[in-house]
């Protein structure tokens, strides 16, 4: 013979249980799960069986939380189509959150400004070149760009340094990269093949520029940045590269070497985690 006794707990995922007594904080997702124990068993062996059941329930729900807390973390670096590799900001915050800062050094501190503007420089000749051309190309990858700075936004915000950037497109704080950009756009507006050969330029030196960077730094947080934007950069490059040849067009690098260019746009795009 059996009679069927309630046991209630309150489970929670995720979260941390707390527990108060034999039941939980209001709030909670509450769970009734019922048992049938022996009518016959004696009051002793009742509570014994009533408690391990309510162990092993309890149990298994804090198992719940903790795998719960132990999600993996969103991706920062986003696929995009057809190459446009972007920064999902919001998951970049929150890694960059968990770092402490150290001291930057004024090559550091230097570095951050210039790929700030770097990036920016992708940006505006993009958008100049979308609106010339039409291209999706353009127009994709211009948006990826505003990640990119964006993401260089946050280590700048992080370090509680002043942002070079202005906010017009088309001017730069620093003169090189200003004429790096006046040089490209007016080359980029002479034909659509010119206009895809200077996303293939913009691409490979910001490879470069990067790289130089990611050398000579050993904050976590700022190589966290670089190595996404340099993944980014990659698959920028074959995307214009893949376009480009699409017309029939040719390029030849000058930043990195040819054995570098043709390993990059002859893989696959990439994805996952820089």
């Amino acid at each position: 013979m059996y009679t069927l006794s309630l046991v209630k707990v309150r489970i929670r995922t995720p979260g941390v249980l707390r527990p108060v007594g034999s039941r939980f904080l209001s709030g909670w997702d509450a769970a009734s799960i019922y048992t049938r124990t022996p009518a016959v068993c004696s009051g002793m062996n009742r509570r014994r069986f009533l408690g391990a059941s309510t162990a092993l329930l309890v149990g298994s729900a804090t198992a719940g939380c903790l795998s719960a807390e132990d999600t993996p973390d969103v991706p920062i670096f986003v696929d995009g189509p057809n190459g446009a590799s972007s920064v999902d900001i919001d998951a970049l915050r929150d890694r960059l959150d968990r770092y402490t800062t150290g001291d930057l050094s004024t090559t550091e501190r230097e570095d951050i400004f210039f790929m700030r503007e770097e990036e920016k420089v992708a940006r505006d000749v993009y958008l100049v070149l979308a609106d010339e051309w039409g291209l999706t190309t353009h127009d994709q990858i211009s948006d990826s760009e505003q990640t990119h700075m964006d993401a260089m936004l946050q280590l700048i915000e992080k370090y509680d340094l002043e942002d070079p950037a202005t906010g017009v497109v088309g001017t730069f704080t620093n003169q090189d990269l200003q004429a790096f950009h006046d040089d490209l756009v007016e080359w980029g507006r002479t034909s659509v093949i010119a206009s895809l050969k200077v996303g293939c330029r913009i691409e490979e030196r910001d490879m470069r520029d990067i790289q130089v960077r990611l050398d000579r730094t050993d904050e976590e947080p700022i190589q966290l940045v670089y190595e996404n934007l340099m993944k980014g950069s990659r698959n920028h490059l074959r995307a214009y590269y893949r376009r480009l040849t699409r017309y029939d067009g040719e390029y030849e690098p000058i930043y990195i070497s040819q054995s570098q260019f043709d390993e990059i746009v002859d893989s696959d795009w990439e994805t996952g985690p820089a």
